[in-house]
């Protein structure tokens, strides 16, 4: 998650939204949203410290929305929730708003006491791949990407002697078998129908929720307050545009809006105002290719790019989704004709305006 200028910290409002509920749940607790929609938190062990996951009141059970990551403290965090606020009812289906580990941990767990998973076919399709598919060491197409994105041959080397990050350390395995949703399609929980809206860009085929009997949209992670979803290129993929997936999504959500719609996100505060948030995601993308549009007067790679992208050098934990947010944005211009690129004597692509010398 990149941040917007005006985030300090992971529950910190956005000027010009509205938080009704400004105070969080406690690990183990839960915030009664509306009624038969419950507001839970599973940790993450990183600078976004939380997710937000919902649990709709069937009557007999409950529907979970999303689950946080695979992990022993997960698990035991969830039997607290199952005794305590779910009030020791069986979690009959879970939906995965899309394939990203902290929102499809622990699926697969769920699964495996009974419940149904519901999710689009794309973000099943790729849990699927990625939990199987465990690396020692980085494969050479990852490697090649670093290479060409221009990682520094120090850091390239290090990348090259460490295990990566791999799907499976955080996600449980998940079993053949899913129920399909795609955009258009209505479903039951909580006490109300939902529509499925479906947007791109963070992931693909990412699947919103919309009430279709009171103001509630569960926004997963392509509704956000505060910090913009990761929009981010991979080597699986090199050649994607992921950014204007992503801003072709905002514009087409932003034809659903309304400020009377009250969204429950996948991180921080829930929060009304969301046409206002849709103008602000575009306008932040937009802003950041105008301003690397600029840097590109002089011919950089993508790991020369985040001071334009993110108004600061980045390095740490947060250099690789930085890295990849970077080719994203490049991608894009690439795309709309506004960028140029040739290979480096060092083997990197170099960027630069087109016409520039």
């Amino acid at each position: 998650m990149a941040p917007d200028p005006a985030d300090t910290a992971p529950d910190t409002p956005l000027p010009g939204l509205h938080h009704p509920f400004p105070t969080p749940p406690e690990e183990g607790g839960a915030v009664e949203i509306a009624e038969g929609v419950l507001w839970l938190r599973l940790p993450l062990p990183m600078a976004l410290d939380h997710v937000n996951v919902y649990a709709l009141d069937d009557g007999d059970g409950w529907t979970v929305v999303d689950t946080g990551f695979a992990s022993n403290r997960g698990r035991a965090i969830w039997q607290r929730l199952l005794d305590g606020p779910l009030r020791g009812r069986p979690v009959r289906r879970v939906i995965v708003t899309h394939y990203h580990p902290d929102h499809i941990g622990l699926a697969g767990w769920f699964q495996t006491q009974g419940a149904e998973l519901v999710t689009t076919r794309t973000s099943w399709l790729y849990a699927r791949m990625l939990v199987l598919d465990v690396q020692a060491l980085p494969a050479p197409e990852m490697l090649a990407f670093q290479r060409l994105a221009g990682v520094p041959p120090d850091r390239l080397a290090r990348i090259a002697a460490t295990r990566p990050f791999n799907f499976a350390d955080v996600v449980a395995p998940l079993p053949p078998g899913f129920t399909r949703i795609r955009e258009g399609d209505s479903l039951s929980a909580g006490g109300r129908r939902w529509l499925v809206r479906c947007g791109d860009g963070h992931a693909p085929e990412h699947a919103t929720l919309w009430s279709m009997e009171d103001d509630l949209v569960l926004g997963g992670d392509q509704l956000l307050p505060g910090i913009s979803a990761n929009i981010g290129v991979y080597p699986t993929e090199p050649a994607a545009d992921p950014l204007s997936e992503w801003l072709d999504s905002c514009r087409r959500l932003a034809a659903h809006a309304e400020d009377r719609h009250l969204v429950l996100p996948g991180h921080k505060l829930p929060f009304t105002g969301l046409p206002l948030r849709l103008r602000q995601m575009e306008e932040n993308h937009d802003s950041a290719l105008a301003r690397l549009l600029d840097h590109l007067r002089q011919p950089q790679t993508a790991a020369d790019c985040f001071l334009p992208l993110f108004k600061r050098q980045i390095d740490g934990p947060e250099y690789g989704m930085a890295l990849v947010e970077s080719v994203a944005h490049l991608n894009c211009l690439l795309r709309r004709g506004l960028v140029c690129r040739s290979l480096s004597d060092q083997g990197a692509w170099l960027w630069r305006r087109a016409g520039e010398a």
